[in-house]
């Protein structure tokens, strides 16, 4: 049986093979009617590979750019014209320092400022005070035994720097300079007793201090407890 059945597929073989041959003629060949050939030599099955085209992306649209406006040259605005700085503004360099100038003063208020002052009672006024001095500090009423005021009394800083301040006393009525106090910066009892001497009478004052009074010269001195000069009274 299964001989058979090789000898029919033998026998299909070379007929097909031979139909094959004969149409071998120098023409296009011509496939074989799959009807006629055996069911054994048919190719029914489905393919087993196919084309598939699936879809691809989306194409870009193309975005048109707005047209740049055409802008019409203007005119031609040109830079303000500024002068070249003045030499000391462009490169100033170190500041200068301007002192105050320092008043000419004479040689014998220079020496002793206090001497000098009480040598001009009687001839001075506020105004003759206030040119070498300058604006007093500060002032106040001058009394007298009475309590009664009397005149003005004007504090000055020494220019000279000899003492520590300089109060004038001038007289209410006739305005001329009457008194100088002198307030030195570091003196002491045992110091005026080497200028002055020793002849003076001594009277006691409040806080301790006592007050000597020259008897052959113009001169008054207060000291405090401790000996030391507190002022020192010229007329």
């Amino acid at each position: 049986m299964v001989e058979g059945k090789y000898l029919r597929f033998i026998s299909a073989f070379a007929l097909a093979a031979c139909a094959l041959l004969a149409s071998d003629d120098g023409k296009t060949p011509v496939a074989p009617d799959r009807s006629s050939l055996p069911p054994v030599l048919r190719n029914d099955d489905p393919a087993d590979s196919r084309f598939v085209f699936l879809p691809g992306a989306p194409q870009p649209k193309a975005i048109a750019e707005p047209a740049a406006a055409k802008v019409e040259p203007g005119p031609v605005e040109m830079a303000e014209r500024h002068e070249p700085p003045p030499v000391e503004l462009s490169d100033p360099g170190r500041p200068i320092l301007h002192r105050a100038v320092r008043p000419v003063l004479p040689e014998d208020f220079e020496r002793d400022s206090g001497t000098f002052c009480q040598k001009k009672i009687g001839q001075w006024k506020e105004l003759d005070a206030f040119a070498i001095l300058g604006t007093p500090s500060s002032d106040r009423p001058a009394f007298d035994d009475n309590q009664q005021a009397n005149g003005r009394i004007f504090s000055f800083s020494d220019p000279t720097n000899h003492y520590r301040q300089l109060e004038l006393d001038f007289d209410g009525e006739t305005g001329a300079l009457r008194t100088v106090f002198v307030y030195p910066w570091k003196m002491t009892w045992l110091d005026c007793r080497r200028i002055w001497g020793a002849n003076v009478s001594a009277a006691e004052a409040p806080k301790g201090r006592k007050f000597y009074s020259y008897l052959n010269k113009r001169v008054d001195v207060l000291v405090d407890s401790t000996g030391k000069v507190i002022s020192i009274g010229l007329y």
